[in-house]
């Protein structure tokens, strides 16, 4: 069985980082072996949280799994605190990746435009350092516009559907030429003349080109969606399925579980309702 080492948070509420990745890739015949960043009551979008942050700790978990002789096929990293977090990834990946090892970096830094509370520019500074040990990086909108110091708002000029996703693409472009990583830029949702037709997709920038594609989208940004299809990557890679295949399991995945999600009403906060479809990984 292959080992993936998860680097990120564990949220009781919000179904995202930890909750999320774990289930994903144990139904896809990976193992998961958290390294936590920090531990939290539930996700930072709720009113009110606990957070316990875990940096101190994370040396003992390398130290460990070096003195145990660890080897990792995956290592796949997500919500992070800060700089001295990203300081710990880099010695993790000294240590422990090799020639054989895919190394998947979601670069959490924010969303819709907006940057998460813990963002400064010493976080964006080692972050770009950090997308460059990538094998793939997934960031979102508003995260590939930090990383390479595109402008979300000026995105906003665009009123073309083409239009519009030439600009992502070329940013898209940019990136991978900088980090020399696949990139997946994802909640990507374009301008639309009708509100019953919008979609929201993800961008796949290959080695010359770029593959669009995308979902019915209501409206709502739902907590963890981003940590599910990132988890979904990796299983597949994990597998022998190529990035396309698994993009388009992960949107097959995604549209279900927020579609039922919708139905409920719940709470986006809360997260969507994937555990009832985890079969569709298998």
């Amino acid at each position: 069985m292959k080992k993936v080492a998860v680097i990120q948070d564990l949220s009781s509420f919000g179904k995202c980082s930890l909750t999320a990745a774990i289930p994903v890739l144990s139904v896809m015949g990976v193992q998961a072996c958290p390294l936590p960043t920090a531990i939290l009551s539930a996700q930072t979008e709720y009113s009110s949280f606990f957070c316990e942050d875990l940096t101190a700790n994370m040396p003992f978990f390398i130290n460990e799994w070096q003195n145990s002789h660890e080897h990792f096929d995956g290592i796949h990293t997500g919500f992070i605190t800060g700089k001295a977090q990203i300081v710990h990834i880099l010695n993790f990946l000294d240590i422990f990746h090799n020639a054989n090892t895919t190394v998947l970096v979601d670069p959490v830094m924010g969303d819709r435009g907006t940057a998460y509370t813990n963002f400064d520019e010493e976080l964006l500074a080692y972050m770009k350092i950090l997308v460059k040990r990538a094998d793939i990086v997934t960031p979102n909108l508003t995260e590939c516009c930090l990383l390479n110091g595109l402008s979300y708002q000026s995105l906003e000029r665009y009123v073309e559907e083409k239009d519009f996703l030439k600009k992502v693409e070329e940013a898209g472009m940019q990136l991978a030429q900088e980090t020399g990583a696949q990139v997946i830029i994802t909640g990507i949702s374009p301008p639309s003349k009708s509100p019953s037709a919008q979609s929201i997709g993800n961008m796949y920038i290959g080695s010359s080109s770029a593959v669009y594609s995308s979902i019915p989208y209501n409206g709502k940004s739902y907590s963890g969606t981003g940590d599910l299809f990132a988890s979904i990557m990796m299983g597949s890679l994990m597998r022998g399925d190529s990035l396309t295949e698994a993009i388009e399991l992960a949107e097959k995945f995604l549209t279900v579980s927020i579609e039922d999600t919708a139905l409920e009403g719940s709470s986006t906060v809360a997260g969507v309702n994937f555990e009832k479809f985890l079969r569709l990984l298998l």
